[in-house]
């Protein structure tokens, strides 16, 4: 790739369902370590962990990974990207990549993939990613996100609901019809200056109902391009049981 392309690793402590989770021990480092060691394989210019926490950033300096201080009140991972992007002095043309502080099986190739297409779509203010998916009832479960592109492969909407919807489907319900549902991954590329102005812009009423931060960007006129992979991400780690998978896969 031509065009650099930085990384950020947005990392809170506080969770719900997994507290302390970057500092949770995954194959003898911390989580956010190994997330990080797993992000430079793509090949960025510079791989940086913004943090609210002093435990995080001296767990990842311990390990060599560089680490900024955030603020604690940010409402998002947008927005703590938006700050860092500030305090690495980025210019408005940098292109940054959020890869989530609890993905350490993320596939580099698919960083890669989404800081490229990014580049490839000046027209756009963020790049992501998305697979194909032929389970029913991951279709019908709304903590999946799916989303639907036009013929350009720029996003078109974000939904936890079944889209789109087959109305002729056997049996009915929400069932998929193969090959027309894309599942959405949570990897974003961004322009730093539209990353600057993310905080600025108001919140959408869409936005509210699915809770999905994204449907911001399209309430206010800007265009997502979207990268199919042909691989799925590996597992996340969002509870304990997420967590004890992640360290059998990676002691395996």
């Amino acid at each position: 790739m031509s065009t650099p392309f930085h990384i950020v690793i947005p990392a809170r402590l506080a969770s719900t369902r997994l507290p302390n989770k970057p500092l949770a021990d995954v194959a003898g480092a911390p989580m956010i370590v190994q997330v990080a060691r797993r992000a430079a394989l793509a090949g960025a210019a510079q791989v940086v962990v913004a943090t609210d926490a002093a435990e995080v950033r001296q767990a990842c300096e311990a390990h060599g990974i560089r680490a900024l201080m955030t603020r604690a009140d940010h409402a998002s991972g947008s927005d703590r990207l938006a700050e860092a992007c500030e305090l690495l002095a980025l210019p408005d043309d940098a292109l940054v990549v959020n890869v989530q502080g609890d993905e350490p099986l993320i596939a580099p190739a698919m960083i890669r993939a989404c800081a490229e297409l990014l580049a490839a779509r000046p027209q756009c203010a963020m790049a992501t990613v998305a697979h194909a998916i032929d389970d029913d009832a991951e279709f019908a479960n709304p903590n999946v996100v799916k989303l639907v592109t036009d013929a350009q492969g720029l996003a078109l909407y974000f939904s936890r609901a079944p889209i789109p919807w087959w109305r002729d489907a056997p049996g009915g319900g929400a069932r998929i019809k193969p090959g027309a549902v894309l599942r959405h991954v949570g990897l974003y590329a961004y322009r730093a200056g539209f990353l600057r102005r993310f905080p600025t812009l108001a919140v959408s009423p869409l936005e509210q109902i699915e809770a999905l931060e994204q449907l911001r960007v399209l309430w206010h006129g800007e265009r997502i391009a979207v990268h199919v992979s042909d691989e799925r991400p590996g597992p996340g780690v969002d509870t304990p049981e997420d967590l004890e998978r992640v360290r059998q896969l990676m002691a395996s």
